[in-house]
């Protein structure tokens, strides 16, 4: 039986974050898919603004650009990044469907709830999430909340967070009509089942969300429309990070 390999693409450059996201996210896999876990080579070590967004979505690029082109490309991959880091020009550039862990999680939400809400970090994020969120029209379905914490502290897991979310997510169904609660931020996964178990409402986790649906996607022998937005680009490649022309 030939097996399906999908890419989990972390666009910081933490190693630890890459594996505790993909040892969470393999449970979601079809049997018979492989799961690779790849970091970004350059950047930053958390994304929790517009800049460290830009490098994110560079080295996001950068890697995708490596895989297609070595040996045996990836049959899909996942952006493991809330606000969905690089997507567009990812798509462009894969041969094979591309899934953000945000636009995932948002389309399960709303497959389970008629109203929910993201609980994302730090609060500066929100914008990130916010935009996906108006990409997908969901305003009037989704209120986007945050915990004032920084990335880095999920970097080796999120259990010691449990708290504040549990807090977060009962305010969210209190005062937003929340039906469902979608976690935003990659390193969040082991949240899923205690949040889940205190607040009573289905609890999202993002990257797991991806690889199902990407799962889905390569079940059904479908991939990236290259009609117009994703059309492959005809640009010259630049440079990459670091080199020099």
């Amino acid at each position: 039986m030939t097996r399906t390999r999908i890419a989990i693409v972390n666009p910081n450059t933490t190693d630890s974050m890459t594996a505790s996201v993909v040892a969470a996210a393999r449970p979601a896999a079809r049997p018979g898919t492989d799961l690779l876990g790849i970091t970004a080579r350059f950047g930053v070590a958390s994304i929790e603004s517009h800049t460290d967004e830009v490098w994110g979505a560079l080295a996001v690029l950068q890697e995708i650009e490596r895989l297609e082109d070595s040996a045996t490309p990836p049959d899909a991959y996942v952006i493991a990044c809330f606000g969905d880091t690089g997507l567009p020009g990812a798509r462009e550039a894969a041969s094979g469907p591309v899934v953000g862990m945000t636009e995932a999680a948002l389309m399960t939400a709303a497959l389970l709830a008629h109203r929910f809400s993201i609980i994302t970090m730090p609060r500066r994020t929100i914008e990130q999430s916010d935009r996906v969120v108006r990409t997908l029209g969901l305003g009037h379905r989704c209120t986007v909340r945050a915990v004032d914490e920084p990335v880095a502290e999920v970097h080796d897991g999120s259990a010691h967070l449990l708290g504040l979310f549990v807090t977060e997510a009962l305010r969210a169904i209190a005062d937003d009509g929340a039906e469902a609660i979608v976690l935003g931020c990659a390193g969040l996964a082991d949240l899923v089942a205690p949040l889940q178990q205190r607040v009573g409402v289905p609890v999202i986790e993002g990257v797991s969300a991806a690889v199902a649906l990407a799962d889905g996607l390569l079940a059904q022998n479908l991939t990236t429309s290259r009609s117009q937005t994703w059309a492959r680009s005809t640009s010259p490649r630049p440079a990459q990070a670091g080199e020099h022309r």
